[in-house]
């Protein structure tokens, strides 16, 4: 695989790993977890929320939520970007296999789509998440670093 597809995968993935870090940080699932059920101010509601959360996690200071504000919001303007234009993403999925055999071009078609919405996307997310994480202090970091390593679970939640 060339090195920048690697790269922009490994950066992607990060930045799905630090967002998804941030959103575990709640004490309580949200009723409709992953927002498929959201309005989009019950959307910008949730991340102000995780986003203030995070923040006192973390100690950090305006500029820093500043950064982390951005970042939210990137991900979520480019999770429409890769969603597209559906309402029910699941019926995508589901068309494929509506027929007596797999829709395999239909399936080829989505996945080449929803990849140049990601390669697309993956620059601005990057961007953002570095931007953010470059801003936290060596103790910050290394907080942000425990908090993943326990893989987003409370110290003293049921495994």
């Amino acid at each position: 695989m060339r090195k920048w597809i690697k790269r922009t995968l490994i950066g992607v993935l990060g930045a799905s790993v630090l967002i998804g870090g941030i959103a575990a940080c709640s004490h309580r699932m949200h009723s409709h977890w992953g927002g498929a059920h959201m309005s989009e101010t019950e959307r910008v509601e949730w991340r102000a929320k995780m986003v203030e959360r995070a923040g006192s996690k973390l100690d950090l200071d305006a500029a820093q939520k500043l950064k982390l504000t951005a970042l939210a919001d990137t991900l979520a303007a480019k999770r429409k970007t890769v969603i597209g234009q559906t309402t029910d993403p699941r019926a995508e999925v589901k068309a494929l296999i509506a027929g007596e055999r797999f829709d395999r071009a239909s399936a080829q078609a989505l996945v080449e789509g929803k990849t140049t919405a990601l390669r697309e996307a993956s620059p601005a997310v990057i961007t953002a998440a570095a931007d953010f994480y470059d801003s936290l202090n060596a103790g910050q970091q290394q907080k942000l670093r425990e908090f993943l390593d326990r893989g987003g679970r409370h110290r003293g939640s049921r495994s």
